[in-house]
């Protein structure tokens, strides 16, 4: 499975931060915020990405993370003149799809609770899969409504009167047909490609599952500045209180296999002295005491 992260659109809502870089590259605590849909999407197993953004900042993006190879992954950059809605990616990023199936992270989303989503990206063979989180204002979301049983009857975009309390956060997984069901599509009375559009097409054909996530599950949207904030201030509770790292690439990429022990070490041991770089090369020392911890070959 390919994966996109979705960093564009204009950020007003972080004016005047934006002005001096990308919604998505600012910091949230310890690290810009696009590690942290990236070590989420390592997480789980992807490893060959499309990263889109405006024409203006995709230099900065490919200057912070260059072409994965680092990490052991490919990074491909591709330019949204206009934001026009979340499906949008979809057809930009046609070519780069190809005949696979894709997952899709906001660059604004940031996740926390383990191993919530292992199971259905492992488990996932066709269709599309999204997530439904318990949150207290769903009238700002797309909303799902759910049977006696459980299952998914409904999803509608930021309903004045929502049906449940089950917003769609910013994770989604599709097989291929997701390309011809964008293009299918006309755009909203905001003038928008709706991904809430596709999800309800999926739904329509008997296709979607919605994975309900539990409590414990934490989903910060990062995208004005009282929820950066918080977000930091999130972040900031649990390393310290932890011990770990939240959005950690290399971390991540040495967990899934994709990169060795000896190459993390060597990556580490190259960057300024500075606390990222001390907690790596503790990783490393406890990968060593701990071997399964270092799953790729040298």
């Amino acid at each position: 499975m390919k994966g996109i992260i979705l960093a564009g659109g204009a950020g007003s809502r972080l004016y005047p931060l934006t002005l001096v870089a990308s919604k998505q590259l600012q910091p949230v605590y310890d690290k810009p915020m696009v590690y942290y849909p990236l070590a989420t999407m390592i997480e789980n197993g992807v490893r060959e990405f499309c990263l889109i953004s405006t024409p203006h900042d995709l230099p900065r993006f490919e200057q912070l993370l260059g072409n994965g190879s680092a990490w052991g992954l490919s990074i491909e950059y591709r330019a949204q003149p206009k934001p026009q809605g979340i499906a949008q990616a979809f057809l930009i990023a046609e070519s780069f799809i190809g005949s696979d199936s894709i997952s899709l992270i906001l660059g604004d989303n940031i996740f926390y609770a383990g191993d919530s989503f292992r199971a259905a990206f492992d488990q996932f063979r066709s269709g599309a899969v999204v997530f439904g989180y318990h949150v207290h204002d769903p009238e700002r979301y797309g909303v799902v409504e759910f049977d006696s049983q459980g299952c998914a009857v409904s999803i509608e975009e930021k309903p004045q009167q929502p049906k449940s309390n089950y917003a769609v956060p910013g994770l989604y997984i599709y097989d291929n047909q997701v390309v011809e069901i964008t293009k299918s599509l006309r755009p909203s009375a905001r003038g928008e490609l709706e991904i809430t559009d596709v999800n309800v097409t999926y739904l329509q054909r008997r296709q979607l599952q919605v994975h309900r996530l539990n409590r414990g599950f934490a989903w910060l949207d990062a995208g004005t500045s009282s929820s950066l904030h918080d977000a930091s201030a999130y972040v900031q509770t649990i390393e310290r209180r932890q011990g770990i790292k939240i959005g950690c690439p290399e971390e991540a990429a040495l967990h899934r296999g994709f990169i060795s022990l000896a190459h993390l070490e060597k990556i580490s041991t190259e960057m300024p002295n500075c606390e990222y770089r001390d907690y790596l090369l503790n990783v490393c020392a406890e990968a060593k005491r701990t071997p399964v911890l270092g799953t790729a070959s040298e």
